[in-house]
């Protein structure tokens, strides 16, 4: 029988809903998702404390809830450990044996019976109280870590939310890591551990502080000359007109790193440093909640733009980390990572560090260092590692069309 064409158009609405996450319902969902992360019941989610065990049974609930098949060695869970050396030049020891840190990885799979398989990961651990790592100076306090990394999480599990509604070519492998903030211990773990075969990965996707999209919509997205693939594909899939800041390198101070190291095309997806970075103030409510579903949205368009293609083609990239500049002193500064302009432009200063005594803000550009000429922020890199404690300097900045030079002291 011939179906009415009204009521055709309304069996394809139906169906077509069924696919997707409408915004409403995302940007509901995230919301539980990090205040529930980033709560002071998990104190912080460090790696080996029983924040961390709630955090990943949570996230482990979440993936079962979704349908996600198991993919850790304990149903969701992979479970390693870390023998941390007292020799600080030498490098922690990651297995399953002995004694030391223990931490897991949560791993969900969806199995549609295809040759290759697509990565998408965050971690989910933080600093606890920030013994290590923090740049609080205050009394032992509770890193809550909503940008870093409960938004990144949040976003790993209602991406696997969508993306289990949908046909694909692919398969999706979904990873929360633990011990990131240590030194990517458990995606170094994984990658070298993988519960599919390494040679059926096809890219990873990382997912690290992804929680403040800027007024001028800046998203980083690093590893994009890890694949000849990448450029194109990125502008092309840009409807919301984001501002893309993109680098080259596989290597960088999170996840997709690991998975680089593999041989494997990255994108790393971060939308830039902030005053509260690995301070206690990282918490929930200064999520920019509708920013996380633009750039989810932007991350499911990708793997649809990507669907039905082979194998993506890997490429090396120069890796900057090794040639970057070693240095004793710090202007005490967080920089702005997503400013593309010439200089190093500030995003945070650091009560009692030399910017700020010399009275610098937020906001400020670093034009020239010394005898130093700022363009960028490996420049200025190069141009900070030729101080040492007690030396004095000038530090020439912009503040809007003001330029400005002031002394400092290390």
């Amino acid at each position: 029988m011939k179906m009415p064409l009204f009521v055709l158009v309304i069996a394809l609405i139906a169906v077509a809903c069924t696919d997707f996450t409408t915004d409403k319902e995302l940007l509901t969902r995230l919301k539980q998702d990090v205040e529930y992360l980033a709560s002071d019941d998990l104190e912080g989610r460090a790696i080996g404390t029983d924040g961390e065990v709630l955090a990943a049974r949570y996230i482990a609930d979440k993936f079962k809830e979704i349908g996600l098949e198991p993919k850790g060695t304990d149903k969701y869970f992979q479970v390693f450990r870390v023998n941390k050396p007292t020799n600080p030049h030498e490098q922690a020891v990651i297995g399953t044996n002995g004694e030391g840190i223990a931490g897991r990885n949560v791993v969900g799979f969806i199995d549609n019976g295809k040759p290759f398989t697509i990565v998408l990961g965050a971690h989910y651990d933080h600093l606890g109280y920030g013994s290590e790592g923090s740049l609080y100076r205050g009394e032992p306090a509770i890193h809550n870590g909503a940008d870093d990394n409960a938004s990144g999480t949040a976003a790993l599990i209602q991406l696997a939310r969508i993306l289990k509604e949908k046909k694909s070519d692919y398969n999706y492998l979904f990873i929360a890591f633990s011990g990131e903030e240590n030194g990517l211990w458990g995606s170094n773990y994984f990658s070298k551990n993988a519960t599919v075969a390494v040679d059926s990965l096809n890219f990873m996707i990382n997912m690290d502080m992804v929680g403040r999209l800027n007024k001028e919509k800046s998203l980083a997205i690093n590893g994009v000359g890890t694949s000849p693939v990448w450029k194109d594909v990125l502008n092309k899939i840009n409807y919301d007109s984001l501002k893309l800041v993109t680098s080259e390198s596989g290597v960088g101070p999170s996840d997709h790193t690991s998975f680089y190291l593999q041989d494997i095309p990255v994108l790393h997806f971060f939308t830039g440093q902030h005053e509260d970075y690995h301070k206690p103030s990282d918490d929930a409510d200064k999520i920019n909640y509708e920013g996380m579903v633009k750039v989810i949205r932007f991350i499911e368009r990708l793997m649809g733009e990507l669907d039905s293609k082979e194998k993506l083609e890997f490429t090396k990239t120069q890796d900057n980390s090794g040639d970057s500049p070693r240095f004793t002193v710090t202007l005490g500064v967080v920089p702005d990572y997503l400013y593309d302009g010439e200089g190093m432009r500030l995003d945070g200063v650091t009560d009692g560090k030399p910017a700020a005594m010399a009275g610098m803000q937020k906001g400020d550009v670093v034009i020239k260092m010394g005898d130093s000429t700022i363009v960028d922020m490996m420049s200025y890199m190069r141009a900070l590692s030729a101080f040492t404690p007690g030396d004095e300097t000038t530090v020439q900045y912009k503040r809007g069309d003001q330029i400005s030079t002031v002394k400092v002291k290390f």
